[in-house]
């Protein structure tokens, strides 16, 4: 492993550690394979299960009763697909965009406190290196991992 791929190793680290203590210390506590199923039904309103397992690499059994917790929580619905009527649609409910919203909050408080013990040279190097890695990445990591 080279020098720079264990340097953004040990940094992952730390933003998970971050955004594992704002997942704990949030008031409606949630594991992280549900705040997974959030993040994915946020970004895809309206998908259906089938497409919920494939976004979260799981099977559709594992999905369902993933999702059967959620909507018992209040956080999620199910609804029939305005695409096919067979089909069902989840979405958010208004408590589960305001569980998102809080936890991302409470990580950016977080990550500004760290950000602000940095210099402005060291944020905007930090800032161009995560945008360019953010799109080298998406083009390339998952099809050269796959292959």
């Amino acid at each position: 492993m080279s020098v720079t791929a264990a340097a953004v190793d040990g940094a992952a680290e730390s933003l998970l550690a971050i955004f594992e203590a704002a997942r704990e210390q949030a008031r409606t506590r949630l594991s992280s394979s549900q705040l997974q199923a959030l993040l994915v039904v946020q970004a895809n309103e309206g998908l259906n299960l089938r497409a919920l397992a494939d976004g979260m690499g799981i099977i559709l059994s594992s999905a369902s009763r993933l999702c059967d917790r959620l909507i018992a929580a209040g956080m999620l619905e199910r609804g029939i697909s305005p695409v096919d009527r067979r089909e069902i649609s989840l979405t958010l409910t208004p408590y589960g965009n305001e569980v998102l919203h809080d936890l991302r909050d409470d990580r950016l408080r977080r990550l500004e406190l760290v950000l602000d013990k940095m210099g402005p040279a060291s944020r905007t190097a930090l800032l161009r290196g995560l945008r360019e890695f953010t799109r080298v990445s998406n083009k390339n990591a998952v099809m050269e991992l796959s292959a």
